[in-house]
């Protein structure tokens, strides 16, 4: 990829269709309005040089807090946006120097943009000069008169429908709207209509996502709050695991499975880790012990780096017969124990902006008969790190949930019994892609470990 890249998020839309007293884009979904989530997906990618918000002039000052507060680093500049879609992204776009440019314009109303989608537009712009975003269309397209008679069926494979971003050299799209602004053409809400219209230049084809949805309705704020619910990330395969070197790591439930594996392999990359477990005197139930261990670390080291917390116990049963003891030593140790670590390491990973790392199962989506109280702890630890990742947001420190597919671990053999290895990940694959996670900049994030990474 080449060039330098701006992305323009469009957020001057007054929500009419929405019927809310305040636009769309600053309706909250998930804890942070759309506008932030918008912005951040760009913030947060690397091949994303600058970003540009276009707003509505009577809420600029509501904008430029949000900016301001969530210390966007990478948003240089807030326009004033106009009466029409195309007048709000030509002013965008007038704000760019560069005609060399690439940039991408984005609704800030779609909070689900990726960051594959991103890097394919960006990366398509090296060979073609407009690229849009679509996906194909499940339903059977009707063309229709004024009278609302069928004019027309297109055949459906070649109906796809459009997303954002679309991407541009800032020449041409510049150039797009300066001919659409002299014929005062403004029945066009799409940027690569416009360089269609004018022949300006082929469009190429990036395939979008199903979930890249667009918040129109009222209906769509709470399929958003679902998905992202719902949201995970891809074990990020780009971060080397020679960054491990000289960082310290203290492991929770390091005595075997995941934990021990973990504990091993970063060693082996030249980490300083530290693993306890009940078999060196640290039960991640006890929220004494844990601040023992850390400060005993952090005495000798003078830094803590990272904490991995993969304490955890499946106790297999209906609710009915379980024992209540049985019951709340599970959720001590699944869940309040991942508060227990949490809550002892914040001081330590502030001083280091450090990362954390907690553990989920495939089950937190939902619950499972006979532990269901396995899966309720593990939809908790979700929500937790969720919530603490925005508390420590200001802070620089991270804190992700690894969700790995079934692993050969004791624990697994001893509730599922012996299983085709072959279907299992390798505890050894989830410490990679653990430790690839603590070295990223990702936070708030439920990343997948797949039995194909």
């Amino acid at each position: 990829m080449t060039g330098k890249v701006i992305a323009v998020v469009l957020a001057g839309g007054i929500g009419e269709r929405i019927e809310s007293h305040i636009p769309k884009q600053f309706l909250k979904v998930a804890g942070k309005t759309l506008l932030e989530h918008a912005i951040e997906v760009f913030e947060h990618n690397k091949n994303v040089n600058e970003i540009i918000v276009v707003t509505h002039p009577e809420f600029r000052a509501v904008t430029e807090e949000t900016i301001s507060k969530n210390k966007y680093a990478k948003t240089k500049k807030v326009v004033d946006g106009g009466n029409t879609r195309r007048e709000s992204s030509f002013a965008g776009i007038k704000a760019i120097a560069d005609d060399e440019a690439k940039v991408l314009i984005h609704d800030a109303v779609r909070p689900f943009v990726t960051d594959r989608i991103i890097d394919e537009c960006i990366g398509a712009l090296d060979s073609y000069k407009a690229v849009d975003v679509a996906i194909p269309s499940p339903d059977t397209i009707i063309k229709i008169t004024q009278a609302m008679l069928i004019d027309s069926i297109p055949v459906r494979r070649y109906m796809m429908r459009g997303q954002t971003p679309q991407a541009f050299k800032v020449g041409v799209i510049k150039k797009a709207h300066e001919l659409a602004a002299k014929d005062k053409n403004d029945e066009f809400t799409d940027d690569c209509a416009l360089v269609l219209k004018y022949r300006l230049a082929d469009v190429y084809v990036v395939k979008g996502e199903e979930k890249n949805i667009k918040v129109t309705y009222a209906e769509d704020l709470y399929l958003a709050d679902k998905l992202f619910q719902l949201k995970s990330r891809d074990v990020p395969k780009t971060i080397a695991l020679t960054g491990l070197k000289n960082k310290v790591i203290v492991i929770f439930g390091a005595s075997r499975g995941i934990g021990e594996s973990i504990l091993k392999t970063s060693r082996s990359y030249g980490a300083i880790a530290y693993g306890f477990s009940p078999e060196n005197g640290v039960d991640i139930r006890s929220p004494g012990q844990i601040e023992k261990a850390l400060q005993e670390v952090y005495q000798k080291e003078k830094k803590i780096d990272f904490i991995a917390v993969t304490a955890g116990v499946l106790r297999k049963g209906e609710i009915e017969t379980r024992g209540i003891d049985d019951i709340k030593e599970e959720v001590d140790i699944n869940y309040i124990g991942s508060i227990n670590a949490v809550k002892a390491g914040i001081g330590y990973m502030k001083k280091s902006k450090g990362s954390m790392i907690l553990f989920t199962s495939s089950s937190y989506t939902r619950g499972r008969a006979l532990y269901s109280v396995y899966s309720s702890t593990k939809a908790a630890i979700v929500n937790l790190a969720q919530g603490m990742a925005e508390e420590l947001s200001g802070y620089g420190v991270r804190i992700n949930v690894m969700n790995p597919e079934r692993t050969a671990t004791p624990m697994r053999k001893e509730n599922f019994g012996e299983e085709p290895e072959d279907t299992l990940l390798k505890p050894e694959q989830v410490a990679q892609a653990s430790l690839k996670t603590l070295l990223s900049d990702l936070t708030g994030e439920v990343v997948d470990v797949r039995k194909d990474y």
